[in-house]
């Protein structure tokens, strides 16, 4: 594959030296007219961190991906119109944020998500001219088409299961010259959804989508997802350029580090890195913090009962520490649950679902 015509991870020479480290806010007056987009916090799927499921390229990815790691694998087929995009993703972690914002308003949530197109080139930080539209559907179309396979191991047993990021999609376009793109509606893949409900999402800087580089998008992603509240946290070249899944060489992506530590620019985390050991450390900025400190907040009562019937679902577990784990993803998501015995139950079934006997 030939890096220099098909990744998108590097600008060149002419555009690094006149383009800003960071976009513009193209919208910044948008919580006046949108407000839900704009109360909705930035969240996205853990499993989506911590691998590369999607192409950094300029151009249609074809081939397929396989990682293995102590026995298990993750196999990622595309369609022909190429792997779904780390800019595609954006439609998911939109979905994903919105369904977050209605469970922590007591709503019911489904698989389902309806969008108002304009809402999520806002929420995006996206333009909002006839090729910004058509790239959406250009974009449900890859996440559509991309399949994963997966093993699970459980005793001396292996499950080997295929799904999709999204299972279908509509458009409703407006009739007429322009043909405005409407609005759409996915619904989510049940690997997705499930994820969701499990509770497996972290929280996303809203600087994040005013990264240029597909690249930088994927190491804040893995330093969110590594570094997460620690105060650093360190790494190899390396080891981080297999984890973007980027084709670039060992030379080029190096670059690419000297540049986010010199315009200083990655949301939450500041970068240094050591030339001599081929060392990148991640450094909390402190923004964090709040969400820390959110974590902490709910401390509603849980009677014996409750504790019993968590056993019950999540057996040989403690379920003082998966309450733990609770507790602090409701703070975290400003979550009051209406019934807080049943909603702890679910999250230990769901808990147990995922991770099987400890």
């Amino acid at each position: 594959m030939d890096t220099k015509t098909t990744n998108l991870d590097l600008f060149s020479h002419e555009e690094s030296k006149s383009a800003l480290p960071l976009m513009p806010d193209r919208h910044p007056q948008h919580d006046l007219f949108i407000c839900d987009v704009a109360d909705a916090v930035l969240k996205d799927m853990m499993v989506h961190m911590e691998h590369p499921f999607y192409s950094l390229s300029k151009k249609p990815e074809t081939s397929v991906r396989r990682y293995e790691h102590n026995g298990n694998w993750i196999e990622i087929t595309p369609s022909v119109k190429g792997l779904a995009t780390i800019y595609d993703k954006d439609i998911l972690i939109y979905c994903i944020s919105q369904i977050m914002a209605k469970l922590k308003n007591g709503e019911e949530v489904s698989p389902r998500v309806r969008i108002n197109s304009r809402d999520l080139l806002v929420f995006t930080n996206r333009g909002t001219s006839g090729r910004d539209y058509m790239a959406l559907v250009e974009s449900l179309d890859r996440l559509e088409g991309t399949r994963i396979r997966t093993n699970i191991r459980s005793g001396d047993e292996e499950q080997i299961d295929g799904f999709g990021l999204i299972d279908t999609s509509s458009i409703r376009r407006k009739h007429g010259l322009d043909g405005r793109l409407l609005w759409c509606e996915v619904k989510l893949s049940d690997w997705v959804f499930n994820a969701i409900r499990s509770h497996e999402v972290l929280t996303l800087h809203k600087d994040y989508f005013r990264l240029r580089k597909p690249i930088e998008r994927r190491v804040y992603e893995i330093a969110r997802k590594h570094c997460g509240s620690q105060d650093e946290w360190k790494i190899g070249l390396p080891t981080l350029l297999k984890k973007t899944g980027s084709q670039s060489p060992l030379k080029r992506f190096r670059q690419m580090v000297r540049h986010l530590v010199e315009y200083d620019h990655l949301p939450d985390y500041s970068v240094s890195f050591e030339a001599e050991t081929d060392m990148v450390t991640f450094r909390n900025r402190g923004t964090m913090a709040a969400v820390v400190a959110a974590a902490e907040t709910w401390e509603g009562h849980l009677d014996a009962e409750a504790y019993h019937d968590a056993r019950l679902v999540a057996p040989d577990w403690d379920v003082r520490v998966i309450e733990a784990a609770w507790r602090h993803w409701l703070g975290e998501n400003e979550i009051e649950p209406r019934h807080p015995a049943k909603h702890f139950i679910k999250f230990c079934k769901s808990w147990y679902e995922k991770r099987g006997r400890p």
